[in-house]
């Protein structure tokens, strides 16, 4: 009897270690899995937080760019009004020397013809004069000086500067009916207004007529 519970009592110990064997090797079969498992979501976590990063740098360097590009339209329209300001500047120092150009060549029209009126012989200087005149006003043509009707035009204030009065009943209410002195443009601009003399129609009352009237019975 001894002998077989000594063989069972083995029996049973080898079937114990065989079953703990069996866990074991489960164990390290299982124990891979779980390491590989995480590794693979350690590596997930590190994706996301690169796609998060790109993410973020794209947003940092669009909004650089818009930046960039408010910057560059700013920066023009900075050049523009500053070539428009210099073209003005450019303008106005122009207008000035014409000016000053213009209102030599009013002195030399009137000498021009003071020689003329005095009937001299001496016509080589008058022809010598309206030499220099003719390339006086084609200098000033070429720079885009031209003169301001005026005699016969509808008095405008933007080019006219009225001096004097002419009462006419035969022409339209101030109608430009004498020029005291030219007006000349610069291009679009008026570089001297005209001094003019415009019309204005004289209207008697009824009064006025009958006193008039009485007058001449008398």
């Amino acid at each position: 009897m001894s002998s077989f519970f000594g063989a069972e009592k083995v029996r049973l110990t080898l079937v114990e270690n065989d079953e703990r064997g069996n866990i074991l090797a489960e164990q390290q079969e299982g124990k891979p899995e779980k390491e590989e498992g995480g590794e693979v979501e350690v590596l997930r976590a590190e994706l996301e937080s690169i796609k998060s990063e790109l993410r973020r740098a794209k947003e940092s360097s669009e909004s650089s760019l818009t930046k960039m590009r408010y910057l560059i339209a700013d920066f023009d329209n900075y050049r523009k009004q500053m070539e428009k300001q210099l073209a003005s500047k450019a303008e106005s120092i122009k207008a000035e020397l014409l000016l000053k150009f213009l209102n030599i060549r009013d002195d030399y029209i009137r000498a021009l013809s003071m020689a003329k009126q005095s009937k001299s012989d001496e016509e080589v200087v008058i022809e010598g004069l309206e030499g220099i005149l003719k390339n006086i006003d084609s200098l000033l043509t070429s720079e885009g000086v031209r003169e301001i009707e005026a005699i016969g035009t509808p008095f405008d204030p933007n080019v006219h500067d009225a001096i004097a009065y002419s009462e006419r009943n035969d022409l339209a209410e101030n109608t430009v009916t004498a020029e005291i002195r030219k007006g000349y443009m610069l291009n679009d601009r008026v570089l001297r207004p005209s001094l003019v003399e415009i019309s204005k129609i004289v209207k008697n009352s009824v009064n006025d007529t009958k006193e008039m009237d009485i007058q001449g019975g008398g």
